[in-house]
């Protein structure tokens, strides 16, 4: 009897993954039917906005765009952290208060790092740059 209870809990797995495997051929399919026949020079070009691309695509952009990103992507998860924990302040107490203090205090000297070492001095080098160059 306990054999056919075992049996009987495990029957809707198999019946689900049926399913997922039925739907997926069956967009497999219509995919195969409805899609695209024939590639041609035309549907290879890149289209944006209503505009065919002229030129090379491969832009060289600046390390300086990247380093930004990183650093909003740095403090902005900062705030995600600070904000959460403003939402449990009085649950957490204390620890949770001197918790997001360290935190905070390694954050500002990672600011601080960040400037003294020029990295937020985006303008200034390009500037510097354009100097030597010339």
């Amino acid at each position: 009897m306990e054999n056919l209870a075992a049996e009987q809990s495990i029957l809707p797995v198999f019946v689900f993954f049926g399913a997922i495997l039925l739907l997926v051929a069956t967009m497999l399919g219509i995919a195969s039917v409805l899609g695209e026949r024939k590639q041609t020079k035309t549907t290879d070009l890149p289209y944006e906005s209503g505009i065919i691309a002229v030129g090379s695509s491969q832009v060289r952009l600046s390390v300086d765009f990247f380093l930004i990103a990183i650093f909003f992507v740095i403090f902005d998860l900062e705030t995600v952290f600070i904000f959460a924990w403003a939402i449990a302040f009085f649950e957490l107490g204390w620890h949770g208060y001197l918790a997001v203090v360290v935190f905070i205090l390694i954050l500002t000297i990672a600011l601080i790092y960040e400037w003294k070492s020029g990295a937020l001095n985006w303008g200034v080098k390009s500037q510097t740059a354009r100097k030597e160059t010339s």
